[in-house]
């Protein structure tokens, strides 16, 4: 079985494209070969700059002959019928089988399909898969059409045997393969002829160049720690760098270099950022200090001075992107440190648009400052403080250094605000407000930073509701979702007792209170064709209740009478969005909890009950619920229940009435009977405190002790008795099961 060997070497293919792209090199030829009915015992793919490379082994030399039957019509059908069944099948009248069969006399066409060279196969497939490669990004060059990420230089694809190596015939836009690769671009630029795997792996390391980016990682990794350690420093880890830079080079070469003293005294996470995201360099830090002192940079060659050149160009353009950071640290601690501090900047976030319904990030803050203040007191943070960290939380926004480095948002504003003299606790909500940002970032833990967080979330949540701008399908652009989950996690990861719907109605009396402080009216929807508005002067507090359906806002300072259509902003009222809302909150939640183990019907049986809205407390109940269903008692007691209710649900649509109430055990006739009486008082006594405590495991146990007595009751009894009396005091008593189960959670949406 010989062995298939396939290299596409080109210019410099993009770092974040390569491992993708090995993949897709190794799916679509193997995929292509089993379809052609080659099959193979491995494949491996490999990636660097410069090419990508496919290793198979094992493969089959030639595609099986195969006999495909075919059935056609009946042999009396009409003549045309058959004759287009012939052409299809490529055959004559003459070479159809007639068989017999349960529908008469069919034809069959047995039709031969002889099998084919490996290496027929493989041109085929390649060029195919060259064709239409799924680069992200491709460009032409040249007079070809061809599309490749970068220019394509060469081919090389061999079938090797023990009888030696096969080139496969291929050409494609003029590019015609053969059996020779080319080492480092500088180290060994000459062609090198190869006949396997082996002698092409071993051939390419001797030439400079690691072919599989695992072992450059491995040793871009070693050689940079030892050399750290060897200085009693530690390499920062980083694994999405490591994995860029090892897409960089082909030869990788660890060289440390120094940092400028008149840097050091730079966040570390400042020097982290500029040095990773404009240079590519590790940082290495000082584990005695936490400081940032040297970094590592990673060259493609050896040099006769061992890399000192490299290093001194490095530590040249490295002093200059930090001098610029310097430069921006500096500028903004003055304006911090200043008289007007921080709020020069919050300030200036009054001309930046949060969204052209929703207004400025200034009118943002001043709503997360509200909102903030309402959260404290539930979350156990200080009012005041907790308004303040909001209304500073968002301003190094307007900082240079957040301008130059984005991904620094919050955390340098809380270097600012330590800078300002603010308390810790609000420098630590600016750091933590943004948080979580996925599904495994750690969640806010101070209560301040609780409140700050929560606003900004629910803020984003409620606004957009309030402006019908909603996630459909896939299509999320406000990354709406991921709040929702930032909401669950802080609630639920901690322990956070907040029922939602008031707090809906506190945005939207902080919104319109934002509104009016900016200068704007309100104006309302017109009544029966009229026009509604208020003065200029209107800026007493008011209730969402106080609106219809909706509110708008106009800017203007003489206006006797206001159009509604010409509102700028309009916001709806809870009243329209709010239960929405918390339903798309419930969807999210259910997507948390099933990756705990909590079925979906259990949480819908949870959210049916009152205070779903807690969604701290209704993640309690739903898996004390879940634990209970897991045991026998629980699992059996949900057929008993359905038996009941069941059976009384049909009896009241029949009579017509309602059986709540009357079950007496003066009349049960049976020691079963009469046991589910005693059992049911037993479990209405535990439950009904039980879930004024809010403890669910207790309340789950005790109605998981009725499975015994209610599968004795109905293996002993007959509910619909000839005794209308009896009928009726047990149709009361299966009453009573379905209240006292449905006090603990609305088991008729329970699975099964």
């Amino acid at each position: 079985m010989p062995d298939l060997l396939i290299e596409l070497f080109s210019e410099e293919i993009p770092a974040r494209m390569q491992a993708r792209a090995a993949d897709d090199l190794k799916k679509l030829v193997t995929n292509g070969l089993v379809d052609a009915g080659l099959t193979y015992a491995s494949a491996a793919a490999f990636s660097t700059p410069r090419r990508l490379t496919l290793t198979i082994e094992g493969m089959l030399d030639a595609s099986p002959s195969l006999v495909e039957e075919r059935k056609g019509p009946k042999a009396d059908a009409p003549e045309k019928a058959i004759e287009g069944f012939l052409r299809g099948a490529g055959l004559t009248r003459d070479q159809l089988e007639e068989r017999d069969t349960p529908k008469g006399k069919i034809l069959f066409a047995m039709i031969s399909k002889p099998g084919r060279p490996a290496a027929e196969i493989v041109a085929e497939v390649l060029e195919t898969t060259i064709r239409t490669f799924p680069w992200p990004k491709s460009m032409r060059w040249g007079s070809g059409t061809l599309r490749w990420v970068r220019p394509l230089h060469s081919i090389l694809c061999i079938l090797s045997a023990e009888d030696g190596a096969q080139v496969v015939p291929l050409t494609v836009d003029g590019i015609t393969a053969g059996d020779t690769t080319r080492g480092h671009r500088f180290l060994a630029p000459d062609t090198i002829t190869v006949s396997n795997f082996e002698d092409y792996s071993a051939k390419l390391k001797r030439a400079f160049v690691v072919l599989d980016p695992a072992e450059r990682r491995d040793t871009i990794w070693n050689d940079a720690t030892n050399m750290a350690f060897a200085n009693g420093l530690e390499v920062v880890e980083d694994a999405g760098l490591l994995a860029e830079v090892a897409g960089l080079v082909e030869y990788p070469v660890v060289l440390m270099g120094q940092i400028g003293e008149d840097f050091l005294g730079l966040p570390p996470e400042v020097l982290q950022t500029s040095m990773k995201e404009h240079q590519k360099f590790f940082s290495v830090r000082n584990p005695k200090t936490g400081r940032i002192e040297r970094f590592v940079t990673v060259a493609n060659r050896t040099t006769a001075d061992d890399g000192a050149t490299i290093l001194a160009g490095n530590e040249k353009v490295l002093s200059a992107r930090l001098s610029d950071a310097k430069f921006f640290w500096e500028n903004d601690l003055r304006i911090a440190q200043s008289e007007a501090g921080m709020q020069t900047w919050v300030d200036r976030l009054s001309n930046v648009t949060f969204h052209n319904k929703l207004g400025t990030q200034a009118e943002l803050i001043s709503r997360m400052e509200a909102l903030a203040g309402e959260l404290a007191p539930m979350v156990g943070a200080d009012a005041d403080e907790a308004r303040a960290a909001a209304r500073f939380a968002k301003a190094d926004l307007s900082s240079e250094m957040v301008y130059e480095f984005p991904e620094l948002q919050g955390l340098m504003g809380s270097y600012y605000a330590k800078a300002a003299g603010k308390s810790d606790a609000i420098a630590a909500a600016a750091q933590d407000h943004y948080a979580p940002l996925g599904p495994s970032d750690d969640v806010p833990t101070a209560p301040v930073s609780i409140a700050v967080a929560l606003a900004e979330k629910i803020d984003k949540l409620t606004g957009f509701w309030a402006i019908d701008e909603k996630p459909t399908g896939s299509k999320d652009p406000f990354a709406l979702r991921r709040a929702a989950l930032g909401v669950i996690r802080i609630l639920v990861d901690g322990s956070v007792r907040l029922p939602l719907s008031p707090i809906f109605e506190h945005w939207f009396d902080a919104a319109v209170s934002v509104f009016q402080t900016s200068g704007y009216h309100i104006v309302l929807p017109p009544k029966d064709g009229g026009k509604l508005a208020f003065g200029p002067d209107y800026r007493d507090p008011i209730a969402f209740d106080d609106f219809g359906n909706c509110v708008g806002f106009v800017s203007g300072s003489s206006m006797a009478e206001i159009d509604f259509e010409f509102a700028e902003y309009v916001l709806s009222t809870p009243r329209n969005w709010s239960n929405n809302l918390l339903s798309f909150l419930h969807d999210r939640l259910k997507v948390y909890l099933k990756d705990q183990g909590v079925r979906h019907d259990i949480i819908d049986a949870c959210i049916a009950m009152e205070g779903n809205d807690d969604l701290t407390l209704l993640v309690k109940r739903a898996k004390a619920l879940s634990e209970t269903l897991k045991t026998d008692d629980g699992e059996n007691l949900i057929q008993g229940f359905k038996r009941a209710n069941n059976i009384l649900s049909q009896a009241e649509d029949a009579d017509g009435v309602e059986y709540s109430f009357g079950a007496d055990i003066k009349f049960a006739e049976t020691e079963e009977e009469r046991a589910l009486f005693a059992a049911l008082d037993t479990a209405e006594a535990q439950i009904k405190p039980a879930m004024e405590a809010q403890d669910f495991g207790t309340a789950m146990s005790a109605m998981a002790s009725l499975r015994g007595p209610i599968d004795a009751f109905f293996d002993a009894v007959q509910v619909n008795s000839d005794n209308a009396t009896i009928r009726r005091n047990r149709l009361n008593l299966l009453s009573r099961i379905r209240t006292i189960c449905s006090s603990v959670a609305d088991l008729t949406k329970i699975d099964g």
